[in-house]
């Protein structure tokens, strides 16, 4: 099993990894590696390339950190990338500025299918290797009064959340149509297991933990 690193600052994404079963250790990417919307790219393109920025950062820092240490192994370190994004009607959905801002994200998704999407980047430290892949969500919000709109924006529970809305904020209001759960709360653990199967590295087998419904998007 080689040595694991999430290249994120997100807790969610931390907690989905623990409770998948996998040790790992976590560096928060510079800021400058999770930004940076660029107005032709399609919502897969834009996951994909920020969790490749995330993962190349982590990795260009370690690899400045152990200059002149012998490689060991092309993959005794895999670094693991992550962004997540909500689309809806064509309009990528970020963290929202203020409340105004978050109305109008949830207006836009009420009574309507969007999508989530998240890019998954693995990356070896003592290579130039990488894996990049996108998983993608399709769900359902339904329609909700103007009171229930009002009493959950001054909950103040949409803020720093992609679209403005964490999947379990209000149970009943957003529902899976097709794909990962996992996908939505931050990282699609199954695609996980499945690029690291890819790459010949045993994954554990703990089973999902049920609580992922209480926890919300991260990106």
């Amino acid at each position: 099993m080689p040595r694991l690193i999430l290249a994120s600052s997100s807790p969610r994404r931390r907690e989905l990894l623990q409770e998948a079963g996998f040790s790992f250790e976590k560096i928060t990417p510079a800021s400058t590696a999770e930004c940076g919307v660029c107005s032709h790219e399609t919502p897969p393109e834009l996951v994909a390339r920020l969790a490749l920025q995330k993962a190349s950062d982590v990795v260009h820092r370690l690899r400045h950190a152990r200059a002149g240490t012998p490689n060991s192994s092309t993959f005794d370190t895999i670094i693991i990338g992550c962004d997540t994004v909500a689309e809806c009607a064509g309009r990528i959905l970020g963290k929202p500025a203020d409340a105004s801002h978050a109305r109008s994200m949830l207006t836009l998704l009420r009574g309507r299918e969007h999508r989530v999407y998240s890019g998954l980047c693995l990356r070896a430290l003592c290579s130039d290797e990488t894996h990049v892949q996108v998983d993608r969500t399709t769900l359902r919000m339904d329609l909700s009064s103007e009171s229930q709109l009002e009493e959950y924006l001054a909950s103040g529970l949409w803020e720093g959340k992609a679209g403005a809305f964490g999947y379990q904020d209000r149970p009943g209001w957003l529902h899976i149509v097709e794909g990962s759960e996992s996908n939505v709360v931050g990282l699609p653990i199954e695609l996980l297991r499945t690029m690291l199967a890819n790459l010949g590295v045993a994954t554990p087998h703990r089973p999902n933990s049920s609580s992922l419904g209480c926890r919300v998007p991260g990106c």
